[in-house]
């Protein structure tokens, strides 16, 4: 493999280290820490593993954490009223609502509900605004996409003037990412294009990418000749495939995970490329904390 590997495990736990300190230096100076909710309705089992992790991460960095879980059947109304209790809560930073939500419920409206201040997922409508504008009114940063953009730096790539291309339009990764490479400053300043579905010779488009990130999930979709060689590789798809037996108990059976480029191949064309897992999925829940900390910050009239 020629390709130096982007381990969002390992870069994670660095930012995770610098949070620490962070809300350890603003607990010493102003006697408050960050403070999280979060909301579960229902017992999903992927929702209930994802918060029981962003609760651990909470707890390791020195946040308040907030837990607070409701039945599948509340209402509408009544979830509601909850979340404008936590808009009015000064010791409550952040607030998130696990989706997806049942169906009697208008995740629109939920999500519309927070207050975009606290709106650390970045999906308020607000915050996809302040995004576009871009610089100083860019508050919350959504999670997936602002942790591609730290691998990208803390990796070393340079992204001035450079031709990216994002592969996938959605609202939570494909158009942020594109809008974010886009402004001006560090790990930016890029020339993006974005494909999708419709878009003709996509594989053109491709290997015109000095940075290429893809967010289709589609397993396996790019191959190995669409990459410009030593290109910087962002897989950000995470597709169950099958099974596999776990490392650590052979008789116990455990997911098999392929992202949507072709790894191995891509490895030995790519410059820099990331894993699937332990690439893009370990930055969403860091960059969760740091967007729940920029709060305080806000609040606090930190810089």
């Amino acid at each position: 493999m020629s390709a130096k590997l982007i381990k969002g495990t390992e870069i994670g736990e660095q930012i995770l280290e610098e949070i620490t300190g962070e809300v350890a230096e603003i607990k010493k100076k102003h006697g408050v820490v960050p403070g999280l909710v979060t909301i579960l309705v229902g017992e999903n089992p992927a929702s209930m593993s994802y918060v029981t992790l962003k609760i651990k991460t909470a707890h390791r960095v020195g946040f308040k954490e907030v837990q607070d879980s409701q039945p599948a059947d509340i209402s509408e109304k009544d979830l509601l009223a909850l979340i404008e209790k936590y808009n009015h809560d000064d010791s409550i930073h952040g607030i998130l609502v696990q989706l997806p939500l049942p169906k009697h419920i208008d995740e629109k409206k939920v999500l519309n509900a927070i207050d975009p201040d606290k709106d650390v997922d970045g999906f308020h409508p607000v915050n996809v605004g302040r995004l576009m504008i871009g610089g100083n009114e860019v508050k919350f940063p959504p999670c997936t996409p602002a942790g591609i953009q730290e691998l990208i730096v803390r990796s070393g790539v340079e992204t001035r003037g450079a031709e990216v291309v994002v592969v996938g339009r959605s609202n939570i990764v494909g158009k942020p990412i594109a809008n974010m490479m886009l402004q001006k400053g560090k790990g930016a300043d890029a020339t993006v294009t974005i494909v999708h579905t419709q878009t003709r010779n996509m594989a053109e488009h491709c290997k015109r990418a000095d940075v290429l990130i893809v967010a289709a999930g589609v397993p396996g979709l790019v191959k190995p000749e669409w990459i410009k060689p030593g290109a910087c590789v962002i897989d950000v798809g995470v597709n169950r495939v099958g099974e596999k037996p776990s490392k650590n108990d052979p008789n116990k059976m455990v997911a098999l995970l392929k992202g949507d480029v072709d790894f191995e191949a891509a490895s030995e064309i790519a410059g820099f490329i990331t894993p699937v897992p332990g690439g893009v999925g370990p930055m969403t829940i860091t960059m969760l904390m740091r967007n729940t900390l920029r709060s305080l910050k806000f609040k606090l009239g930190i810089k």
